[in-house]
């Protein structure tokens, strides 16, 4: 009999997109090609979803038949309800049975694969980095630096859950200022924050990750300000002088007159694993899915 591992993935965006571009790296063609599928389709229901496409199918037509119940090596889908104007009812992944290795891995759509792995609902998980800063690691003087880092602050009473590796798929938490905050000569990194008395503008979700990854001792005479709901988060920045945002190319964060600093954290999709629910099974196929990552999960 078939060994089966279930591990918990995004049920849609970028973190899925990492997780099914690793799978077809070391994936058999078969897999390669249903990673390819769940892409495509995925992409093609963002852009109905958005209004950029147009399909006279109804949305349950088009589920019936991108799923198919009787083949589990098929994905199945399944509906959510997305946050835009009017609620409109989204098709996102749901499951599929890839064979990687001799061993039937199952990916189980999840809205929160990080608390699923807390839960012990999985031994292996994909989820963004951010998260486990947000949740679980302790707030100390000195910041993250790296992966060992991050595993060595989480309390073992608090989570089972560790990171293992990261995916690559990299959107940057990056300091940027004003150019009058900036005095003649400074840099702007980690040093600059700690010598800094004053406003920084962050997204009210991101408050505890900046203390994590930055340290209490560097943010002690910072004040923390978050952009207004219906503005940009550079043009926010922008009026308060200093502050932390995703960054990918930094041309939006230009265009506000910004100066781009250091990248404080990767926000990156990482394989997590929780070690109480560890298997032979579970460990193959968490070092088959670990093995391409030449650098560690954080990179500062």
């Amino acid at each position: 009999m078939r060994q089966i591992v279930s591990v918990a993935v995004p049920r849609k965006g970028r973190p899925l997109e990492a997780v099914l571009e690793r799978l077809a790296t070391v994936a058999g063609t078969h897999s390669h090609s249903v990673a390819d599928d769940i892409s495509s389709t995925l992409r093609y229901e963002k852009s109905v979803t958005k209004g950029n496409s147009e399909d006279d199918r109804t949305v349950y037509e088009r589920l019936a038949e991108y799923s198919d119940l009787s083949d589990p090596k098929r994905p199945e889908y399944t509906l959510l309800r997305d946050g835009r104007a009017g609620h409109p009812r989204r098709i996102v992944f749901d499951s599929v049975t890839l064979s990687l290795d001799g061993v039937d891995v199952q990916l189980v759509g999840r809205e929160e694969p990080f608390r699923a792995l807390r839960t012990h609902e999985f031994a292996l998980g994909f989820d963004s980095a951010d998260l486990v800063l947000e949740e679980v690691v302790s707030l100390e003087s000195d910041g993250i630096g790296s992966i060992d880092d991050i595993n060595a602050r989480i309390d073992p009473m608090e989570s089972d859950v560790r990171v293992v590796a990261g995916l690559g798929d990299t959107v940057y938490h990056t300091l940027m200022a004003t150019p009058e905050v900036l005095t003649a000569g400074a840099t702007l990194d980690r040093s600059f924050v700690a010598d800094y008395e004053g406003p920084l503008c962050i997204s009210p979700r991101y408050e505890r990750l900046v203390e994590a990854v930055l340290g209490t001792d560097a943010i002690e005479d910072v004040e923390f300000r978050y952009p207004d709901d219906e503005r940009e988060e550079e043009a926010a920045i922008a009026d308060t002088g200093l502050g932390v945002y995703l960054t990918m190319t930094g041309s939006t964060a230009r265009d506000h007159g910004l100066v781009l600093g250091d990248h404080l954290f990767p926000s990156e999709t990482v394989l997590m694993e929780n070690d109480a629910e560890r298997s032979s099974a579970a460990d193959q196929i968490k070092a088959l899915l670990s093995e391409t990552s030449a650098e560690t999960a954080l990179r500062v």
